[in-house]
């Protein structure tokens, strides 16, 4: 499992005009070919009496899937350079429908290269690239006057405290991502000489949005 990787977390839609030509680029975070295939046909029932509907779309851990298509426009200078933009971003598990309104001017095989490219990069822009990284999450209860030296050494080396729970104990609720969970439980360990005061419950996926830690399953 991938323990960060790029992706978008909403749609999102952004336009650009060359020439007179109009370029909606549409994104979309999808999980499976279904989701991107059914996104591109409610585009093109939306924008049916557009030009040209061009895609692309990457998915996989590895970005194993990746399609695009030219819709008519001449190949490669359309349904490549979206496709161009997600991977040179390498985001993953998204889709972009870009969508032309001729303006009556021939833009030639660079110009429609350029407007692919610039209008799906315009249309990630304002979907916002967002950067998951795999958390442990752990428990760690211990009595009161050990909390504040677990609490410092948790903060000292930069994890997450997620929560407190205040009972007879103290309960912290611990984000670790997943590359330092073992080095997090060896400083458990050497702060409570030997005694293991914490569990990991399960390993979660995190985004940072506005200064705060969203967590996936919510």
């Amino acid at each position: 499992m991938l323990k960060k990787y790029k992706t978008i977390l909403a749609q999102a839609e952004a336009e650009i005009v060359e020439k007179k030509s109009r370029f909606i680029a549409t994104v979309r975070p999808v999980k499976t070919e279904e989701e991107a295939r059914a996104f591109i046909d409610e585009l093109k029932k939306k924008y049916w009496d557009a030009t040209h509907n061009v895609f692309a779309y990457q998915l996989g851990e590895r970005n194993e899937i990746q399609r695009f298509s030219d819709d008519g426009e001449p190949q490669g200078t359309a349904g490549m350079p979206v496709l161009n933009v997600l991977k040179g971003e390498d985001v993953k598990d998204t889709a972009i429908v870009v969508t032309r309104y001729f303006g009556g001017t021939l833009l030639g095989t660079g110009g429609l290269v350029r407007a692919y490219g610039k209008a799906a990069k315009e249309g990630l822009l304002a979907a916002g690239i967002a950067e998951l990284v795999l958390y442990r999450r752990y428990h760690v209860t211990v009595d009161y006057t050990d909390s504040g030296k677990v609490q410092y050494e948790i903060l000292q080396d930069g994890h997450v405290l997620y929560d407190t729970v205040y009972t007879d104990k103290v309960e912290f609720v611990v984000l670790a991502e997943s590359e330092a969970g073992d080095a997090f439980e060896k400083k458990m360990l050497d702060i409570m000489k030997g005694r293991e005061v914490y569990e990991m419950t399960d390993e979660v996926f995190g985004v940072w949005q506005e200064g705060q830690l969203r967590l996936m399953e919510e």
